[in-house]
């Protein structure tokens, strides 16, 4: 059963990685792809780390895990806001 859950989050988190990636080619606008990027990426990263915690089950894994999760949903949006800001300058003085 555990092994079941952990393939599940393992191609659920690889298609949302994969979403990500699509978007970041598909889309024309850079607000649209960092978009796609921050909240696809993330999420899909969050589920292959859950996966990992859930495979390795030792409080060591489970630590790494939690903490992988934290820096994705501390640094993704800091960085889709860090370039918006500078495409939004560069627009500006244009």
């Amino acid at each position: 059963m555990k092994m079941l859950l952990v393939d599940v989050l393992m191609i659920l988190g690889t298609l949302f990685c994969l979403i990500a990636a699509v978007g970041i080619l598909r889309f024309k606008d850079l607000y649209i792809r960092i978009h796609a990027a921050t909240k696809a990426g993330a999420f899909g990263g969050s589920l292959v780390a859950l996966a990992s915690g859930i495979h390795f089950s030792s409080l060591s894994g489970w630590v790494q895990s939690l903490l992988l999760i934290v820096f994705f949903y501390i640094t993704a949006p800091v960085a889709a806001h860090m370039l918006s800001r500078q495409k939004f300058n560069r627009d500006s003085n244009r």
